[in-house]
């Protein structure tokens, strides 16, 4: 990358159980290229608080870290894509975010939801009240560069098509193992294509739509 054109800061979301360390691949190989790379450890991380109120750790996150003028990419793996999701549709992240992209998210629920009676996995059932309000406006999303990076093997995301939306780019790659998503080579290279995109992104320029 050129200094002329130094890429907005990166910032990554983690999800359910994680820490800032699953991104450490991630992080590494972003800041080799060029970027400056940031994460937050979201407390607690078991499902016990809402989604809604993990996304306003992000937005006081943001607003201490960032200046207000700051543009910057959005990363969100797994519960993080659901969480990044709320900031931007919901706390003003749609002015300050120019890339969004989510790995392996549960856009439209997962049964694994139903595993745990908290709030956040309940959040995460299908057709929650949470997710279809969300999806209500999912239109916004439009306004930025939003891709969805999921694979069909997913044991976590049931069905995996879940993390499938109308919008944006849609982009399936074969991984064998949800937690592998976040370190796999060809899913950093996507990333990176992705993070260096310019313009918003148009339903013609929807990648794997027919996969």
């Amino acid at each position: 990358m050129e200094s002329l054109n130094k890429p907005n800061p990166v910032l990554l979301i983690h999800g359910i159980f994680d820490t800032t360390r699953i991104f450490n691949k991630m992080s590494q190989y972003l800041k080799k290229l060029g970027w400056e790379v940031y994460s937050l450890n979201l407390v607690p991380n078991y499902g016990i608080l809402g989604l809604d109120k993990l996304a306003e750790q992000v937005a006081n996150y943001v607003d201490k870290t960032f200046p207000p003028n700051q543009l910057f990419d959005l990363i969100g793996f797994s519960m993080g894509g659901i969480v990044s999701r709320y900031y931007v549709q919901r706390l003003g992240g749609i002015e300050k975010v120019e890339h969004f992209i989510t790995i392996s998210s549960p856009h439209n629920g997962t049964l694994t939801g139903y595993l745990l009676n908290l709030a956040a996995p309940k959040q995460m059932r299908p057709k929650s009240n949470f997710l279809e309000n969300l999806n209500q406006d999912i239109n916004l999303l439009n306004r930025i560069n939003f891709t969805s990076i999921w694979t069909p093997y997913d044991a976590m995301i049931l069905p995996a098509i879940s993390s499938q939306l109308p919008v944006g780019r849609d982009i399936k790659i074969d991984v064998l193992l949800h937690a592998w998503m976040v370190s796999d080579e060809k899913v950093l290279k996507v990333i990176v294509e992705e993070l260096k995109k310019e313009g918003v992104v148009s339903k013609s320029e929807r990648v794997g739509e027919n996969n």
